[in-house]
């Protein structure tokens, strides 16, 4: 990993504190919580063996929880390797999806591009052959549990102000992704209402127009400067492994018109009712 993106890697941090009891990305035997450096962190997801697989999970993306060691360290991971391609999908009565593609490489893309803007709450993923097969494997989050199971349980948010700044960050990057397949299961809350956004290989479209503009109201200050300042440049060097020109192209497209909608809203409204810090 080259220096200059170590700088901008932030150490997830230790999530077993949570106040809650219920998890979804936990289970009863998964290996006590780590903070590792970024550059250790990335070592042990491309090298560290697979010793067992804990669970195949909920949903149609090939996903499964793994346990793995390098003879140190031991934790858990996700490996997805879901790759599906056509050219037309139904994904409802009334939703038709062309170009469609469902693919493990996007959480890859997803991480690299929230470490280009600064974003802690995307878990590191890498790319990586496992069995034979192209996948990636990401960093297994503790101590926290989806957004369904809250309202499930019915769990109050800590802070409602903190998670509704996170859901302001959240429809930002999903709409500078296009992300297609937001929803209760792939949105994670630690127990001080930190948000951990995972699973986006419904993302990265080749759409142009924002898809839900209404959701961009607010947006976090330092977000919004190195969102601006995204160099076209550097983000395809960081995933001209994984995306097309088309998909890097539409991408700098939908975040010219983020960045112009909160420009105007500034305008009209004033820095303080648009921008603001996570607290």
């Amino acid at each position: 990993m080259k220096p200059t993106r170590r700088a901008l890697l932030i150490a997830l941090a230790v999530l077993g504190a949570a106040p809650w009891t219920a998890t979804a990305q936990t289970t009863d035997t998964a290996p006590a919580a780590l903070s590792l450096g970024p550059a250790e962190m990335q070592t042990f997801l491309l090298e560290g063996k697979v010793v067992r697989t804990v669970r195949t999970l909920k949903g149609v993306t090939d996903a499964r929880q793994v346990t793995l060691s390098d003879g140190v360290i031991t934790h858990d991971a996700q490996i997805q390797i879901v790759d599906i391609a056509k050219p037309i999908f139904e994904v409802g009565p009334k939703h038709t999806e062309v170009n469609f593609r469902d693919c493990y490489c996007y959480n890859v893309a997803a991480y690299r591009l929230a470490v280009l803007l600064g974003l802690d709450n995307v878990p590191m993923s890498v790319k990586r052959v496992v069995d034979g097969k192209p996948a990636a494997v990401t960093w297994w989050l503790e101590g926290v549990m989806d957004e369904g199971d809250r309202r499930k349980n019915k769990i109050e948010h800590s802070s409602s102000l903190r998670a509704a700044e996170y859901y302001s960050l959240m429809h930002v990057f999903d709409e500078l992704i296009q992300n297609r397949d937001r929803n209760v299961g792939n949105i994670m809350w630690s127990g001080d209402s930190k948000m951990w956004l995972i699973d986006h290989t419904r993302a990265f479209r080749l759409g142009k127009n924002l898809l839900n503009p209404a959701d961009l109201s607010r947006i976090e200050r330092s977000l919004f400067e190195k969102l601006r300042a995204l160099d076209r440049s550097a983000f395809t060097s960081a995933v001209k492994d994984i995306l097309t020109k088309g998909e890097i192209e539409a991408l700098f497209v939908r975040r010219d018109k983020i960045v112009k909608r909160f420009d105007e809203r500034i305008a009209a409204l004033g820095e303080a009712r648009v921008l603001y810090t996570i607290r």
